[in-house]
């Protein structure tokens, strides 16, 4: 991507969206189209037709989706799946019909089914049932990668699906009825520690394993793919039997247990951690196999101990009512 290219992402102010700007920026990157939800409605097809027919974008990050954890997966399944076709459809549509040199597709692990081999590799799409507790959001991502796969085959254009593993990081969700376990349990931890709780309370058997990769890595990651050489961005696409998919992982997972004690560590927190058992674990292990993305040349740079420091730092800068000095 030329250093002057009209670079439009969707979804700016979220947590990957607003990590994608952050490295944009920092790589020189001046020309960025970015609209609050105020300003351009990507689930309304006529406003984003009409924003694309005046900005003609040369490269499109499609990082724009309605996220949650499993509570608001499980009482929210409709808006998750609705909305986030809608957003998709309308993006990745007018991508090509403006001309978009590439697009980038931000998926998520949760697309894997819930049994698929570890670590998940990309292959594993489409070869068995899904975690019940974010199907519908699942789906709507899967379909996000198909209508990628789709126009890429019929039109040929370059559109290449990004499946992040667990994010964290700054301006992410620490409401305790929508967020992803990372974010809430520094949120948990963080309010154990200010109203001197002896005691903290985690969701599930705490057995689970997950991966969680800092949001700034991601969004390194993703300008690394949009930065590829013409023939590997193209063999990347072109594939007619393969969706055009790649893991954006860093290859090591942790159980919901040890996260829970690492973040009560970093964050000074020295009560006790009792499990919730009565409460769903979600899928039993998440690992991506990020072998695709790491023959690039691309390895993540910030441990989980270092990005969950930062990412509590931000917390706080988000929460002054509620912070309190650093432990």
């Amino acid at each position: 991507m030329d250093l002057d290219a009209r670079i439009f992402v969707a979804g700016h102010r979220g947590l990957a969206g607003s990590a994608i700007v952050r490295c944009l920026q920092s790589q020189g990157y001046k020309n960025l189209l970015l609209c609050t939800r105020q300003e351009l409605d990507l689930l309304d097809s006529n406003a984003v037709h009409a924003y694309f027919h005046q900005t003609h974008p040369d490269y499109v990050f499609l990082a724009a989706a309605k996220v949650g954890g499993i509570l608001a997966n499980r009482d929210f399944p409709a808006d998750f799946i609705a909305q986030n076709l809608r957003i998709q459809n309308n993006v990745i549509e007018e991508s090509f019909r403006s001309g978009v040199k590439r697009l980038l597709f931000l998926g998520s692990s949760c697309i894997y089914p819930k049994l698929a081999p570890q670590p998940l590799r990309e292959e594993s799409l489409l070869t068995g049932p899904l975690e019940s507790t974010n199907r519908a959001y699942s789906i709507a991502k899967i379909a996000g990668i198909e209508m990628c796969h789709s126009f890429n085959r019929q039109y040929g254009t370059r559109f290449l699906a990004a499946m992040p593993t667990n994010l964290y990081g700054p301006s992410d969700n620490y409401d305790l009825q929508t967020s992803h376990v990372l974010p809430a349990l520094i949120r948990k931890v963080h309010e154990a520690i200010i109203h001197g709780e002896e005691q903290l309370t985690v969701w599930g058997t705490g057995n689970p394993l997950r991966e969680f990769l800092y949001s700034d890595d991601m969004a390194d990651a993703c300008v690394h793919l949009m930065n590829l050489p013409h023939d590997e961005f193209v063999r990347l696409t072109a594939n007619e039997s393969e969706p055009p998919m790649v893991n954006i992982g860093l290859g090591t997972d942790i159980t919901i247990r040890e996260l829970a004690e690492t973040i009560a560590s970093v964050l000074g927190f020295e009560g006790r951690i009792v499990f919730d058992t009565s409460k769903p674990d979600g899928t039993p292990r998440k690992l991506l196999d990020s072998t695709r993305l790491f023959s690039f040349g691309w390895r993540p740079k910030i441990e989980l101990r270092q990005g969950i420091r930062l990412a509590y730092d931000n917390f706080l800068k988000q929460a002054p009512r509620t912070s309190l000095s650093h432990p």
